[in-house]
């Protein structure tokens, strides 16, 4: 048996984020099928695997920064390698889980690790911790997940995470004796969830952040030694039972990892609080998450503004840096909550839709059936975002200087959740790295049609003739055309001075690009933009797009719209809120 760690200290915290991330690798898909609360939207799973990668990922990137630095000591001269301390490790795990996190229970399990991290920070002992360390590690991370949620319900993954935190209380002993406790705690309360929650019960499944977290907790025993718990077994929904009828007893079905729990239907003991099946049954429309910098009183009326909006609220994070979560009908309203508290970025939109499915009487369904056609487009600004996801699309928001790399637009095609995908770019920059995506999600079966939109406007005229009814092909045709018949420009000022394709610019100038190159020089906004869209106009046009930026003038919709009206006649005008995108205006001439 390989050496296993005594006490909690930065070699052990590597270890448990890489065996807590095979473990969920392992039960994804279980957990994902599993997933009826808050939302049916099948991918707690993949959340949480998601999550934890971030933090696994924060330590490995520490360690390797050590590993690169190094000091002469010794009677050899030779070069020591000087470890990361337990303080080191585990703010890493906790940054990473952070900025990683994704979905409800990503959030919630970001800021267990975040309270565990409070704690074991404060022990930079080289010895790392004991179980005394621990026990109130794991005590201050409960308390502070239940802290975070607006609204905490009983039989979820912060109940799981309580019962832990109890068991390991009572555990007199080191680390591996703690941990034990603390997966048994948390094992029983998972299998109790049903009773406390009447989606649960229905179902016949348990919590999936629950059982998310019993895996987690089982890895941090394995940590400590050297072998996983005995397989146990775990709940399936009645669908799943039916597809494995061979087996004689269902409730005996063993678990990958085995960290699962067998249940009964109804046999959990514990009182819920709320309405959760009403909860789960219907909804808001989005989901909402983002990354904010802002102060902690900033935050605090942030969290009045979204439990006014929506439900499903988790704010996790501290010291300038955020993780907002919230499920609601006005996405844009949440985006702009974010924007007035500081600066919102990473923001991830997703639209419920109606695939969702649910339990009904005696009939129960697998939790959110993939959808079969879905689009996702990159996006400059949150107007858009939230125009997008209107109509329907996945997001994946682009902020000036921060381009989405190809693993964003592959989580936006798994969060899609479809068995076709439309992959808008809208950034000529954007298209090698989206067909890497492309080439990604094809090899999860997943069949995906990469449009090269070069402008979100010709991502809106895509979105607009787009028609999930029809076959895939003729859908992907009709979208091409659409956005091959829209020409884009664009109204931003320069930087610096630079040659351009009309002469040569000055920092402060205001620029007109049309497909891309400079076009027009101005020094005026409004005047700019009226010299790029008669330009645009001069080759004929039946319908403009104008998307305003937050710092395009007041003025300039009204009179490009009225500009329009006198010497186009034929021609429609549509105007649409941008936000922060970068350019002042963008304007779409189909």
């Amino acid at each position: 048996m390989p050496q296993v760690p005594q006490t909690l200290d930065a070699s052990a915290v590597r270890a448990w984020c890489g065996l807590a991330l095979e473990a969920l690798g392992r039960a994804r898909e279980e957990i994902d099928a599993i997933n009826v609360y808050p939302v049916a939207d099948g991918d707690t799973g993949t959340n949480l695997y998601l999550t934890v990668e971030s933090a696994a990922a924060a330590v490995e990137a520490v360690f390797a920064a050590h590993a690169a630095v190094s000091v002469t000591g010794g009677t050899s001269g030779q070069p020591v390698i000087e470890p990361p301390t337990l303080a080191d490790a585990v703010r890493a795990m906790a940054h990473g889980a952070l900025i990683g996190a994704r979905g409800n229970s990503g959030t919630i399990l970001a800021q267990l690790l975040r309270g565990m991290a409070q704690v074991l920070a404060a022990d930079t002992g080289a010895a790392g911790t004991d179980g005394e360390g621990l026990r109130l590690a794991l005590r201050h991370a409960s308390e502070a997940a239940r802290q975070a949620v607006a609204h905490p319900v009983e039989g979820t993954v912060l109940t799981v995470a309580s019962a832990a935190a109890d068991a390991a209380a009572g555990a007199d002993g080191d680390c591996a004796l703690v941990a034990r406790a603390a997966y048994e705690g948390a094992r029983a309360a998972l299998a109790a969830t049903p009773g406390q929650l009447a989606v649960l019960e229905r179902a016949g499944v348990v919590d999936a952040g629950g059982r998310g977290l019993v895996a987690v907790l089982a890895a941090l025993v394995e940590t400590f030694t050297g072998r996983a718990p005995a397989r146990a077994a775990v709940p399936v929904l009645a669908s799943h039972a039916r597809e494995m009828a061979a087996d004689a007893d269902v409730a005996a079905l063993e678990c990958a990892d085995g960290t699962g729990v067998g249940i009964g239907i109804g046999t959990g003991t514990g009182t819920g609080t709320g309405t959760a099946s009403d909860e789960a049954e219907s909804g808001p429309a989005f989901e909402v998450i983002y990354l904010l910098e802002a102060q902690d009183a900033a935050v605090a009326r942030l969290r009045e503004k979204l439990d006014a909006l929506g439900d499903s609220l988790v704010v996790v994070g501290g010291d300038g840096l955020w993780n907002v979560h919230v499920h609601v009908d006005d996405a844009g309203a949440a985006v702009e909550a974010g924007v007035e508290a500081g600066r919102p970025h990473r923001i991830r939109i997703t639209h419920f839709g109606p695939a969702d499915a649910h339990t009904t009487g005696s009939t129960i369904r697998p939790a959110r059936e993939r959808a079969q056609r879905a689009v996702v487009a990159v996006v400059p600004g949150e107007g858009l975002a939230h125009l997008y996801a209107e109509a329907g699309a996945t997001t994946v928001l682009a902020r000036p200087g921060e381009p989405p790399a190809s693993g964003e637009l592959v989580e936006a095609v798994r969060r899609a959740h479809a068995l076709e995908v439309v992959l808008l770019p809208n950034d000529a920059d954007l298209r090698h790295t989206a067909a890497a995506a492309a080439e990604q999600a094809r090899t999860e079966g997943v069949r995906v049609a990469l449009i090269p939109t070069r402008s979100a406007v010709q991502g809106i005229a895509a979105l607009a003739v787009h028609e999930p009814g029809r076959r895939f092909d003729e859908d992907v045709v009709a979208m091409t055309s659409a956005a091959g018949a829209t020409r884009y420009a664009e109204v931003e000022v320069a930087e610096r001075q630079s040659w351009t394709m009309a002469g040569i610019c000055q920092a402060g100038d205001v620029l007109g690009l049309i497909e891309g190159d400079v076009a027009v020089i101005g020094s005026d906004v409004t005047a700019t933009a009226e010299a790029v869209l008669n330009r645009m106009l001069a080759a004929g046009g039946e319908m403009v797009t104008l998307v305003l930026g937050d710092e395009a003038p007041a003025t300039i919709a009204p009179h490009l719209e009225a500009k329009v009206r006198e010497s186009y006649l034929a021609v429609d005008t549509v105007v649409y809120r941008g936000g922060r995108q970068g350019a002042l205006l963008l304007i779409g001439v189909e």
